[in-house]
């Protein structure tokens, strides 16, 4: 994720929630532009070290919303857990170019990388995509209600932990590898960690798809 801007603005958090385990869901009142599937840099001090996330709100909602997990080694993550509302963030403009339009596309998400997707399924985006995603455990499939309510059977969970009717048993990974044929007149939008997202842009390339029709956002 790339982001060039050096200006920081202080911005003071409306909530905290932790959705599920060491999963939260941070807030602020919108007053910028962007485009779904953009990332902000976020730090604790003005001149503190800052970590980018993706965006986790529609273009037109009133808060910025802010998916991130909890990384016990991490420098930001833990720190931001114990902020409540009221305490002050420091965040750049939003920048880069993971962002989607109307034509048709596959989204492939794993873990947070499911933030731009929701980003874009709130900016109207929605129409003529498939989501793939996936988790370990099936209490983490958070905005679950919302994307299966507008794409119905074209919103496909992958579980690699847990099982379930309704869910693909295996990674995001095994289920493309069972496909007999992608299409390859369309875009692939992927999301998550580098290992997934290297490891997908295999499969995918091995079907036929063109490396052109690859995007990629890699979280560390």
């Amino acid at each position: 994720m790339v982001n060039d801007h050096n200006q920081v603005t202080p911005v003071s958090l409306t909530f905290s929630h932790e959705l599920s385990e060491s999963l939260y869901l941070i807030g602020f009142k919108r007053d910028f532009l962007f485009k779904a599937g953009q990332v902000i840099g976020i730090a604790l001090e003005e001149n503190g070290p800052r970590r980018l996330y993706s965006i986790c709100s529609g273009e037109n909602d009133e808060e910025i919303q802010i998916l991130y997990k909890v990384v016990d080694e991490g420098y930001l993550t833990p720190q931001l857990s114990d902020l409540d509302p009221g305490d002050t963030i420091w965040i750049t403009p939003p920048g880069g170019e993971f962002v989607s339009n109307q034509d048709p596309a596959l989204w492939i998400a794993t873990g947070t990388g499911i933030a731009p997707y929701y980003a874009m399924l709130r900016s109207g985006q929605a129409e003529n995509k498939i989501l793939l995603h996936g988790n370990r455990y099936l209490e983490q499939y958070h905005f679950f209600d919302e994307f299966r309510e507008v794409l119905g059977d074209k919103y496909i969970r992958c579980c690699s932990a847990e099982t379930d009717p309704d869910v693909y048993s295996g990674r995001v990974t095994d289920y493309l590898k069972e496909q007999n044929e992608l299409d390859p007149d369309i875009m692939y939008y992927l999301c998550g960690s580098a290992d997934m997202v290297v490891e997908t842009r295999d499969i995918l390339i091995a079907k036929g798809v063109s490396f052109g029709n690859i995007i990629s956002e890699i979280y560390f």
